[in-house]
């Protein structure tokens, strides 16, 4: 099967079809329809398409995960509170052979002790987190950037 390389899959997690509305606070006043325009405006300035999903349902990340194999050049996630506790979305993620960024609206690590921990960065590319709707625009970005590189040493 022929790899493909312009397509980018964004998935975030349980709540996060709230954002605007919970703890401004911490994720600001942008919806997550603001952050779905502006990433994939960004994308599309770059030759790359960007499909974007959110569910509050684990098993249904897992499938998209799944689904995503040779479908897409790298991966967005922001497993909302399931980055602390699913071993099927880390499991799932083991499987993909893409890029993946995992991305935060805010600075995990200067939360409560249990956000602290991440099931998912040890298999992250890289990780950004603290900077609200940047967050994600930077993780586009750097995903973008690290497939094009790869494409360039399989030259």
């Amino acid at each position: 099967m022929e790899k493909v390389t312009n397509k980018i899959l964004v998935l975030n997690g349980p709540n996060l079809n709230m954002l605007g509305l919970r703890e401004q606070e911490y994720y600001g006043s942008s919806s997550l329809d603001d952050i779905e325009r502006s990433i994939k405006e960004i994308a599309e300035k770059k030759g790359f398409f960007v499909k974007f999903k959110q569910s509050n349902s684990e098993g249904e990340l897992v499938s998209w995960i799944q689904e995503s194999i040779n479908n897409y050049s790298g991966l967005v996630i922001n497993a909302g509170a399931y980055t602390h506790t699913s071993i099927a979305i880390f499991d799932a993620l083991k499987i993909i052979n893409v890029p993946i960024i995992e991305v935060h609206l805010s600075n995990i690590y200067a939360r409560e002790q249990f956000r602290k921990t991440s099931l998912i960065s040890e298999l992250a590319t890289g990780i950004i987190c603290g900077f609200g709707q940047l967050s994600y625009e930077l993780a586009i970005e750097a995903l973008i950037t690290n497939v094009q590189r790869k494409e360039k040493e399989n030259l």
